[in-house]
């Protein structure tokens, strides 16, 4: 192990430098079969897997202050710093594990009103780094969340990057996303992310509409990016109606009922868990405002402003303001009358302005969530890579019945 002078961070002599990655091309046999043509070589997108020994040291202090009946923070900062020498990573207890992700999400200001983080229920499945297992967890988070639309705020978190092995990545931004098509239907943010994915074997289940559930891809060091049908029974949505305009559901409208959000990485003390899925609900305007009105999403927002008969010839008339609340209006309905949970946005906005004023800020070495730019890209565009991938192999979408076998082997 080496130890810098300055940040007394601990790097493997193995660690490779960093390299920019790219999504390998697709070759299609006289089968039709696209395989994918790779180099031999694996390497991360990021940095080098490390530890600092600092950001564990400030957290379990802080976890000892938090639990004293944890005992004394001596003995354990002393395993730990031998564990680090020996491995170049240390393993957190389930206590350790449950407090550093709930302190992420409630300081992460993804935690909505309403949410009880010191009662989030932390999944550990830290020994899951297989892709199968992971979209299959993922499947069961969502059918847990769902709970009949009485969503149930959950986190999973699977395993760690470390020296020894790389942990898993999940591609989409939310494990519920929908298709972008070449012909202009259903979501513009996931065009790209579309293209790719149909690259590697994904085709909608019928003729293209404007909600197909983009598969589930996931990639890890030793199998490269796979994917995984979503099973259509774990995705709960909502059709959309208006409380006073009775046309409004003929524009076949909808929205799935969970924010699932999977492309963030939970750093807690130096260990960075780059797959830990976590959802709270949704925010009414996250659905209407940026998902169903945004002209680079859905671009519903002209279609209900021309059925309301408003002037869409300038932007002065604020034909889309008006159009964007009928949007909200009609989301707020819908799901509270399908009875399943949901905020708004001022009673998100009076939660916010509560949580910042409240909010400790010291430093970067508590426990966070975070976003980094190459997994942003993947979620939109499929690239790049995390690894470069292994050896040559076919991929193919793995149907809903085989994740349902995989879930019923738990």
């Amino acid at each position: 192990m080496v130890e810098t002078a300055t940040h007394r961070r601990f790097v493997t002599p193995s660690s490779e430098p960093v390299r920019s990655l790219r999504v390998p091309h697709l070759a299609v046999t006289s089968h039709s079969v696209p395989q994918l043509r790779l180099p031999p070589v694996t390497a991360i997108d990021n940095e080098p897997v490390t530890l600092d020994l600092d950001a564990a040291e400030g957290f379990l202090r802080m976890f000892h202050i938090a639990h004293p009946e944890a005992g004394p923070v001596g003995p354990r900062l002393s395993r730990i710093r031998d564990e680090i020498a020996e491995t170049g990573t240390y393993r957190h207890t389930p206590q350790e594990l449950s407090y550093g992700a709930r302190i992420a999400l409630r300081d992460s200001g993804w935690c909505t009103s309403g949410v009880p983080w010191r009662r989030l229920k932390v999944r550990d499945l830290r020994g899951f780094r297989n892709a199968a297992a992971v979209a299959g967890e993922c499947v069961e988070h969502l059918r847990l969340a769902t709970n009949g639309g009485e969503i149930r705020p959950l986190i999973t978190v699977f395993a760690p990057d470390s020296p020894a092995a790389p942990g898993p990545v999940i591609w989409n931004e939310q494990l519920v996303r929908y298709a972008g098509h070449p012909d202009g239907s259903g979501d513009l943010r996931y065009r790209d992310l579309t293209d790719v994915v149909r690259d590697l074997g994904w085709n909608p289940p019928g003729p293209p509409g404007p909600f197909d559930v983009l598969p589930l891809v996931v990639e890890t060091v030793h199998e490269g990016p796979r994917l995984f049908a979503i099973p259509p029974d774990v995705v709960h949505e909502v059709r959309l109606e208006h409380p006073d305009l009775p046309w409004f559901g003929s524009l076949g409208l909808r929205w799935h009922a969970v924010p699932l959000i999977t492309n963030l990485r939970l750093s807690i003390g130096g260990v960075d868990y780059p797959a830990a899925p976590f959802n709270t609900w949704f925010v009414g305007s996250e659905i209407g405002s940026r998902s169903l009105a945004d002209e680079n999403a859905y671009g519903a927002a002209r279609q209900v402003a021309e059925a309301l008969g408003l002037d869409t010839s300038a932007e002065r008339s604020l034909w889309r303001d008006r159009a964007v609340v009928e949007l909200n209006r009609a989301v707020l309905h819908s799901f509270d009358l399908a009875q399943v949970t949901i905020t708004d946005h001022h009673a998100e906005s009076l939660h916010r302005l509560s949580w910042l004023r409240s909010r400790q800020r010291p430093a970067g070495n508590r426990p966070a969530f975070r976003l980094d730019p190459a997994a942003a890209r993947r979620a939109r565009s499929g690239a790049p890579a995390r690894f470069s991938p292994g050896p040559a192999e076919t991929t193919r979408p793995h149907s809903p019945g085989r994740l349902a076998e995989l879930l019923r082997r738990r």
